[in-house]
């Protein structure tokens, strides 16, 4: 299991847990206090969802919110092959990558942050990107070129 608290609340989270239970299946539920949500109600447990032939990584959820005064919540949540030893997350055009919590082979982040500019009305915050490293420090997966996610064939 795995469970981050938020550096900042939300309206409608203020942590994330992920539970894999012993047939390495997945759970990820956002968490308020000590109530938890999920957007399956109940929580149900995935294995495997979405895997596409050669991939190392893939996401159950990924959320961003408004967290006051021009802060947004980032949250999200995924899981990986054995080949994978690291995953960083980047956000939006930024290449800085910041470590993400990994264990029983699901990963997790959280973090907070504020645009350079003032946003318009129905700005969300800054897209997430995920990163994969092997155990040589080799990137094995961005998704930043990742062609379900950009519009390149």
């Amino acid at each position: 299991m795995i469970a981050v608290r938020t550096p900042v609340v939300s309206d409608n989270s203020d942590g994330v847990v992920v539970a894999v239970d012993s047939a390495d299946q997945y759970v990820q539920c956002a968490s308020k206090g000590d109530k938890g949500s999920s957007q399956d109600s109940p929580p149900t447990f995935i294995n495997n969802r979405l895997w596409g032939t050669g991939r190392s990584i893939e996401y159950f959820d990924s959320n961003r919110e408004p967290a006051g005064k021009g802060q947004y919540l980032m949250l999200g949540a995924g899981h990986y092959t054995t080949d994978v030893a690291k995953v960083t997350v980047s956000y939006g055009n930024k290449p800085k990558e910041y470590p993400a919590v990994m264990a029983g082979g699901a990963f997790v982040y959280a973090a907070t942050l504020r645009p350079d500019t003032p946003p318009g009305p129905h700005y969300a915050g800054p897209s997430p990107y995920i990163h994969a490293y092997d155990a040589s420090g080799k990137e094995i997966y961005d998704q930043t070129k990742d062609p379900q996610f950009t519009s390149e064939p």
